[in-house]
């Protein structure tokens, strides 16, 4: 049986964001963040990394700008709260053998609450983490979800363009004893097209200070 909401992966990813779960409605429609509201879409585009503001069906266009989406627990929910501790930590492991076949630059995990619960860490800040996943450089950001009222759509953005800079100066993740990407354990949705360059509009980079938590609304 396949998953509620393919990953739109590809080997060798700039940035791949991880959600903390679909919503039902994300889930019933197929695409990533396709609730109304929901600001993942316009916070890539201002922070430049899509030249354009891409709409939820067009997620498996991602990878043409380096960038791909899964989520930590497979479980579509109507808010992320109904998640239990154990998913999310099993969804840490799910991801990092993910990260270990496709081997992206840097991991982005959209919500600062989930990931303190799944690592077991209450101080975790925003912005880069001391650990990695996979191999990979590991972010924490702001949720995108419209309930998510501590950071608004220029917060957001702000945050994101901060992984330009950070994708450029990373390395490939690495998996011990592995040469090359392999298939993962999680489905993909689509084959990487080729890469075009986004715009150029990178803001400020992200602040890694604050303490707000994120928003339980499922993406």
């Amino acid at each position: 049986m396949g998953k509620p909401l393919p990953d739109v992966v590809a080997p060798g990813l700039d940035v791949l964001f991880c959600g903390i779960n679909p919503s039902l409605l994300s889930a019933a429609r197929g695409h990533h963040f396709a609730r109304p509201g929901n600001r993942f879409w316009p916070a890539l585009h201002l922070a430049g990394l899509t030249p354009r503001r891409l709409r939820p069906e067009e997620d498996r266009e991602l990878p043409r700008y380096g960038l791909g989406v899964t989520n930590l627990v497979d479980r579509p929910t109507r808010t992320a709260a109904e998640l239990t501790p154990d998913e999310l930590r099993a969804g840490v492991a799910a991801l990092e053998e993910l990260v270990g076949a496709f081997r992206p630059r840097v991991v982005a995990v959209l919500g600062g609450t989930a990931w303190r619960l799944a690592v077991d860490r209450r101080g975790a800040p925003w912005g880069r983490q001391e650990r990695r996943l996979g191999g990979a450089e590991t972010w924490v950001l702001p949720n995108p979800s419209g309930l998510n009222a501590h950071h608004q759509l220029p917060d957001l953005a702000r945050h994101y363009a901060a992984l330009r800079p950070a994708a450029q100066r990373a390395e490939p993740a690495s998996a011990p004893g592995d040469s090359g990407a392999s298939s993962a354990s999680r489905p993909t949705s689509a084959t990487a097209p080729p890469r075009s360059s986004p715009d150029p509009r990178a803001t400020a980079a992200a602040s890694s200070c604050g303490s707000s938590a994120a928003s339980s609304a499922a993406t």
